[in-house]
């Protein structure tokens, strides 16, 4: 009996140094929509919560509290506004790059939630006041406090990147690759496509 070809090892199909179309498109797709929705919600901040005091919704959990930040968390950096475009357009930069061998559903979408969580922020650093590359980030969501005093006042560009680096470092802990492998515990390759061979060709 011939036995059925099987994938490469440590790949999950052939092919596996070429970006898989689905997890690129998975990828600019999840960009997208934390883009957009970043957008929207800062439009309907500054609409809404302009010149108002802090909304307190569930029982104080959450206050909806506007904010311009012009450095990072905690306004780190602030009097450096400058720098965080050019940090920003260096991720953005990377992860077009690793998109080149991305064949991981999952990675595609962490590094979706990254990239238009990037792109968020740097829309407003770029675009708004006071200046191109000097502008201050659109802020509105405030735990605990209605003025950042427990958590520094945030934004859903924030939350998309804060929630893509988490999946991407347990990805890393759980051996998942970019590339649609799947690394042991030992170091090896242990991907599904790999295993299903071995168990085609002893059948043989």
């Amino acid at each position: 009996m011939t036995a059925v070809p099987s994938a490469e090892p440590g790949r999950t199909d052939p092919g596996g140094d070429k970006p898989r179309p689905r997890a690129v498109a998975i990828l600019a797709g999840v960009a997208l929509v934390a883009l957009l929705a970043d957008l929207v919600t800062k439009h309907l901040a500054l609409a809404t919560l302009t010149d108002r005091e802090p909304v307190r919704l569930l029982g104080g959990l959450v206050y909806l509290s506007l904010t311009r930040n012009s450095g990072a968390a905690w306004s780190i950096g602030a009097d450096h506004t400058w720098v965080f475009p050019l940090i920003t357009i260096g991720v953005v930069g990377w992860i077009l790059w690793m998109a080149l061998r991305l064949r991981s559903l999952p990675w595609a979408i962490s590094l979706g939630l990254v990239l238009g969580g990037a792109l968020g922020n740097l829309v407003d650093r770029i675009f708004r006041a006071p200046a191109p590359f000097h502008g201050h980030v659109v802020d509105m969501i405030s735990l605990f406090d209605p003025y950042g005093q427990v958590w520094p006042v945030f934004n859903l560009a924030d939350s998309s990147l804060v929630c893509g680096v988490l999946l991407a470092v347990l990805l890393e802990l759980t051996g998942r690759q970019r590339d649609g492998r799947r690394v042991g515990r030992d170091g090896d390759p242990a991907d599904a496509s790999a295993t299903q061979g071995a168990d085609q060709r002893e059948r043989a």
